[in-house]
């Protein structure tokens, strides 16, 4: 995201040769670096935003004594408070990413909306904002995105001005990121499932999407998206990675549904590392983001595959993989702090992480990698992001919680937090402390549907 090279990382490492389809995005780095920054202003949503927020930092000797849910809340909180001050007013587009003290960039990402729709209902549920508020914000981006936003055969461009909603960086009509902004739609839709303008907005945000047509000719494949230059990007969502939730929703569909079989035509590679066998293909974030909504917890599919399990799976193995790394970079990794997936680096933003060994990895520590996996492994996550608060305290520590990666060997910390490693971190602290976002998002009939036709069915 630094780089943009996130179009690409989060497709997973052997998605690298999108490169060649969206050369101008080679550009971000001048971009970021000329862009203007944003400052932070009272909430246009009700009131001045630090009213709202507690201090980041607090007293240092109460963290080390809160609970984990006296910690976790504080850490949501501060996740939450991004999602309601990156946001444009007008649009409800939530910028792609901030500065650690609040200061903007203008360019917004549908996939982090997405987030910030699900991050809404979190917030009126725990009462950091009214649900009045929280309603009126969901009800602004439904109406952009259903009257406004450009969209094509109902996909929408992955990077939008966050004003105007005008495409950026010669981006493309995204399908994943369309699927992660239909999440938070459909989240939305059952939390506000009494107000009748947004169940109708969400609804025909949802069914207006083909997703026959992003099959673009192949049965069963879905493509990873289209550009008017060029039309269809040429690469599909073929192998393992954070594709779950692009197929439930195109399974599930009641208007422009796939076949069921899509579900396993795509590849499952699996690795043994540690004592731990399990699919994979990319970076933890794969196992995250399509599970902080579809709750696969004690399912399995015709391949025997419970995702839930192999998720544990692949964040313990992760865990191991780091512990693995403490004897060349001591200073940065440990039985407490560990942690790399897709993420900011001092050289840009990188698709790193482990197992196998990437040769990338410095000792940069991502926090939002233990953050993801909350709702599998909190008996290792939480005390990982606990030590990493008390150890480097507001080194690493600010206004939205983390920054998204620091190096303790050599002294770099970002400057920035990105929305969707926010996002997926307090979506995941949620599920782990109530399971609510998966009892919102699977109240949603057509999930459930697509579920029942690829036979992912309990086995407990």
């Amino acid at each position: 995201m630094v780089m943009r090279q996130e179009l690409v990382a989060r497709r997973g490492k052997s998605r690298i040769r999108l490169w060649s389809v969206l050369l101008p995005l080679m550009l971000i780095p001048w971009l970021r670096s000329t862009t203007k920054n944003v400052q932070v202003e009272a909430s246009p949503y009700g009131g001045p935003a630090d009213a709202l927020f507690p201090d980041p930092q607090g007293d240092a000797q109460a963290q080390k004594v809160e609970s984990d849910d006296a910690f976790l809340d504080h850490l949501s909180r501060a996740a939450f408070a991004y999602f309601w001050e990156q946001a444009d007013p007008g649009t409800g587009l939530v910028r792609d990413r901030a500065h650690t003290d609040g200061g903007s960039v203008g360019v917004a990402s549908i996939a982090a909306t997405g987030f910030g729709l699900t991050a809404l209902c979190v917030g009126a549920q725990r009462g950091w904002v009214t649900v009045d508020q929280a309603r009126e914000r969901v009800r602004v981006t439904l109406r952009f995105f259903a009257g406004r936003a450009f969209q094509q055969h109902g996909w929408f461009y992955h990077w939008m001005d966050s004003s105007t909603g005008a495409r950026q960086w010669n981006s493309e009509v995204s399908s994943i990121d369309t699927a992660l902004l239909l999440a938070g739609i459909l989240t939305a839709r059952q939390y506000f499932a009494g107000d009748a303008e947004i169940v109708k907005l969400a609804t025909s945000i949802y069914n207006r999407v083909d997703f026959r047509w992003m099959l673009n000719g192949d049965p069963m494949l879905l493509s990873h998206g289209w550009t008017p230059e060029h039309g269809f990007i040429r690469y599909r969502w073929s192998s393992y990675c954070e594709l779950m939730i692009l197929y439930v929703l195109a399974i599930g569909s009641p208007t422009y549904a796939i076949p069921a079989a899509s579900w396993y035509a795509w590849k499952r590679p699996t690795i043994t590392y540690a004592g731990y066998t399990y699919i994979t293909d990319g970076p933890l974030f794969i196992h995250q983001y399509s599970q902080a909504w579809v709750d696969f917890r004690g399912r399995r599919d015709k391949t025997g595959t419970d995702y839930f399990a192999n998720s544990v799976a692949a964040t313990r193995a992760h865990r191991a993989f780091c512990l693995s790394l403490a004897r060349k970079f001591p200073a940065s990794y440990s039985d407490t702090i560990w942690g790399i997936t897709a993420s900011d680096s001092a050289k840009g933003y990188l698709a790193w992480g482990g197992p196998p060994m990437d040769r990338q990895i410095d000792g940069t520590v991502v926090p939002c990698a233990p953050g993801g996996s909350l709702m599998f492994t909190p008996d290792i996550c939480i005390p990982a992001l606990r030590a990493m608060r008390v150890k480097f305290g507001s080194r690493v520590y600010g206004r939205y919680g983390f920054v998204d990666a620091f190096n303790p060997t050599t002294g770099w910390t970002d400057t920035d937090v990105i929305g969707i490693d926010l996002g997926i971190t307090l979506l995941s602290a949620e599920n782990e402390r109530t399971g609510s976002i998966w009892k919102w998002f699977m109240a949603n009939p057509e999930p459930v549907h697509a579920l029942e036709l690829v036979a992912l069915k309990l086995h407990q």
